[in-house]
């Protein structure tokens, strides 16, 4: 098996963008966010991490105020047809990250079964986007390698089954973290970008245990992520990019 050459052929795809109301910051001002997913090309299979903005019920509509672009145009944009991709890694299941999963029915999706067991619960997404005609689910507990050097690895929080994927290729290892540096389900500390969230854990982990874990909490998955010591790392709601080290040092 042959495992990616470049963590630059792993693309960004441009879902379109929402407002984060005010309730949900933690800062008393709403805030526009992008809606990102990641196309990865690998010799074995192509894969899609998120699928970008599904339909929602007027209610919802109003409060996010979404603007979609579709899976098809951010496909064609990084250089790809949708009937090209095998297989769907939902980072979760929330409906601005899983709103083309219907139109690829047939294919393979990948969740954490936990996310796939609240997803099916009440008030958690939209029925429509979950329980499709010939929706293919392929629950996981927990981390699996889906293609040589593509892991994917739980990394809850913003939701009890959210998923990060780690791909490692000859140049390094790319994480694409998804939501997971976002916790405003589970707290009411005001929300930073994603990426300097992340930067944050990450050197709190670097430099405990000298500093009190009490003063500089870091999520309990940090510790198999850094394992991977990734060069960068990507985000669903943070244009920003993380990398721990300058390249002049590798």
């Amino acid at each position: 098996m042959t495992k990616l050459a470049r963590i630059d052929d792993v693309r960004r795809l441009d879902f379109g963008f929402f407002v984060r109301p005010a309730t949900e910051t933690g800062t008393g001002q709403p805030r526009v966010e992008p809606v990102y997913g990641y196309l990865i090309k690998h010799p074995e299979m192509t894969v899609v991490f998120d699928t970008g903005i599904g339909a929602a019920d007027p209610e919802t509509e109003a409060y996010y105020q979404p603007q979609r672009r579709s899976l098809d145009l951010a496909c064609r944009e990084a250089e790809c047809s949708i009937d090209d991709i095998d297989v769907i890694v939902n980072s979760h299941l929330h409906f601005d990250h899983c709103g083309a999963n219907p139109r690829m029915a047939g294919r393979r999706i990948i969740v954490q079964s936990a996310e796939l067991e609240d997803a099916r619960g009440v008030n958690y997404t939209f029925p429509e986007l979950i329980d499709f005609d010939r929706a293919h689910y392929d629950p996981i507990t927990g981390e699996a390698e889906i293609a040589d050097g593509i892991v994917v690895l739980p990394t809850p929080g913003h939701s009890r089954g959210h998923q990060s994927v780690a791909v490692c290729a000859d140049d390094g290892t790319l994480l694409v973290a998804g939501q997971a540096m976002d916790f405003s389900m589970t707290t009411s500390v005001p929300l930073a970008g994603d990426a300097s969230a992340y930067a944050s854990a990450h050197l709190a982990h670097q430099v405990y245990p000298e500093l009190d874990r009490r003063l500089a909490p870091w999520p309990e998955w940090l510790e198999r992520i850094e394992q991977f010591d990734p060069v960068r790392v990507v985000f669903a709601h943070d244009g920003a990019t993380f990398g721990p080290k300058i390249a002049a040092e590798r």
